[in-house]
């Protein structure tokens, strides 16, 4: 209950109703009404944020599990709002660094208003030029992530070849065109002809292909890389990178950003041809976008002047309401989606 004079607001949040084993459905999630204070406590340093964009990500999977110990990131609470990326409008603040009206992304609650009580982890949105929900994709954590996976961990040439598997998604889209801006041969793999057309047609890579139509992985990637291959961005694991590790060439660089078909499995496929990791020499790193947050600024700065110079182009499937949120998340897992899933809440 709220003290006497103390206003609230209605609100309404996704939770999560248990921990999930397997593939999720949408009934793992419950739209609830509920009330929220309308200003942040006295003396508080926390943000009140109305949600206008959030973000569906595939690692948000793992958190709908139990709890691991080899997790970077926590699991859900059951019966407690989904959290994830997102952008939102200040409504009150305790915090110096923020005053209602400016708008802010960052982790927030699968809500239309969250209380935010860390708000050091917001990052104000000066550049309100661009589409705002592309502060969940290609200039938030997507699009950090395809940067240091590729310039850091890759360590690109001109003139090397690129494979990327789920190349048509929130980060695969940018790692394809980062790749090309450098001079590298790239091809990306997706699960449909609508995304595979969209990599060669939209997104310049240089050939593509859809998984889904390959009876053989291993021959697929022969035919595309018949030199083999120098630099690979993993999103997908399991047959596909035990088809990836046959093609690599010595000394070539995989960069480990995800491992989406096995995400949902109870029991993890193994990968068996990891002796070419010896054989050809070949550096695979795993990464995590969290670890290079000191590089925002750099990075954002060059992905604004690709975008507005026309050098960069992005795609986002947008779910309209803060109900569609279930039904997006779950569609990442079947390539529902075409291109970064956001959900617009509201408008500004």
């Amino acid at each position: 209950m709220a003290a006497a004079g103390e206003a609230e607001i209605p609100n309404k949040r996704i939770i999560l109703k248990d921990y999930v084993t397997g593939f999720p459905k949408e009934d793992d999630m419950v739209l609830t009404s509920c009330t929220s204070k309308s200003k942040v406590p006295e003396g508080s340093k926390a943000v009140l944020v109305k949600n206008l964009y959030l973000s569906c990500d595939p690692y948000m999977r793992a958190r709908m599990s139990k709890p691991i110990p080899q997790s970077y990131a926590n699991s859900y609470v059951p019966g407690s709002a989904i959290i994830g990326y997102g952008v939102g409008k200040v409504v009150d603040s305790g915090h110096p660094d923020f005053k209602a009206g400016d708008l802010v992304w960052g982790l927030t609650g699968w809500e239309e208003f969250s209380l935010i009580s860390t708000p050091q982890q917001l990052i104000k949105i000066e550049d309100t030029d661009l589409p705002l929900s592309y502060y969940t994709g290609i200039l938030g954590m997507p699009g950090l992530t395809a940067y240091v996976g590729f310039h850091e961990i890759c360590s690109p040439k001109k003139g090397e070849t690129v494979y990327v598997s789920a190349a048509s998604g929130a980060v695969g889209q940018l790692v394809g065109q980062f790749a090309k801006l450098m001079g590298c041969y790239v091809v990306g793999s997706a699960g449909s002809k609508e995304k595979v057309d969209l990599l060669k047609n939209k997104f310049g890579f240089d050939d593509a292909f859809n998984y889904k139509e390959e009876h053989d992985l291993n021959a697929a990637l022969k035919r595309c890389f018949p030199e083999g291959i120098d630099i690979y961005f993993e999103n997908v694991g399991g047959s596909m990178l035990d088809a990836v590790l046959l093609n690599m060439k010595v000394h070539g660089r995989i960069a480990v950003c995800g491992l989406i078909s096995q995400y949902n499995l109870t029991q993890q496929q193994g990968v068996h041809n990891l002796f070419c990791v010896v054989t050809k020499r070949v550096r695979m790193q795993g990464f995590i976008e969290p670890d290079h947050k000191h590089k925002y600024p750099q990075f954002l700065e060059l992905i604004i002047q690709y975008i507005r110079e026309g050098k960069i182009t992005y795609v986002e499937d947008v779910a309209e309401g803060l109900e569609s949120a279930p039904s997006a998340l779950i569609g990442l897992f079947s390539g529902r989606n075409v291109g970064k899933q956001v959900v617009l809440v509201a408008r500004e």
